[in-house]
């Protein structure tokens, strides 16, 4: 089973979807606009990931302008708490599957989860 946070507007998260489906991959879709990750699955979700809060970050979106999270001295649980208060600001498609995480950018690298 594949966990994709999932946005169906996004091209590149469709793409990813779709790859997963052509691979005869059983995909668990969460929408994360509507049901976003709590901080303590966005916590370990980064851990999975192996980045910090703003690698994960959609830094060109206009909240993060907005809510000033340019700002080096903000300490990695605001930076966590901005993602779950505004998921538009998390980088998507990410793919979960067996305690690793990818990041489907290109989403060809979705289907690194696949068969391990």
């Amino acid at each position: 089973m594949i966990r994709l946070y999932h946005n169906p507007k996004c091209s590149k998260s469709r793409a990813a979807l779709s790859l997963l489906e052509e691979a005869g991959a059983e995909v668990e879709v969460i929408e994360y606009l509507k049901h976003p990750p709590s901080y303590e699955e966005l916590d370990q979700l980064l851990g999975m990931l192996g980045l910090e809060p703003r690698e994960l970050m959609r830094q060109k979106e206009e909240e993060y302008a907005d809510l000033y999270l340019d700002d080096i001295t903000l300490e990695r649980k605001h930076l966590i708490a901005a993602m779950v208060d505004n998921p538009s600001l998390i980088e998507r498609p990410i793919a979960i599957a067996g305690g690793r995480a990818v990041i489907g950018r290109p989403p060809e690298q979705v289907l690194k989860l696949l068969g391990e």
